[in-house]
């Protein structure tokens, strides 16, 4: 159930990046992005504490890409 969730979350967000990167014409980091697995669990922490209230605050996925958005990865740096 966990690793379905961490697939879905990471793929929502290289979705959402890929769908950006199109609409603003950088083909370059579109390719690169469909290479990317979205099976990888690296950011996750799985050992931590965690705490559920009931007063909960959603994902803002656009924003999470807005932020990938800038960031500049060569592409030797990406893990297929």
């Amino acid at each position: 159930m966990i690793a379905n969730c961490i697939i879905y979350y990471n793929t929502a967000i290289l979705s959402n990046l890929l769908s950006y990167k199109e609409k603003i014409g950088n083909t370059q980091d579109a390719e690169m992005i469909k290479q990317i697995s979205p099976i990888a669990w690296q950011h996750i922490n799985l050992h931590g504490r965690y705490e559920f209230s009931k007063q909960t605050e959603g994902i803002n996925i656009n924003e999470i890409v807005e932020q990938l958005a800038q960031i500049q990865v060569p592409a030797a740096n990406i893990i297929i």
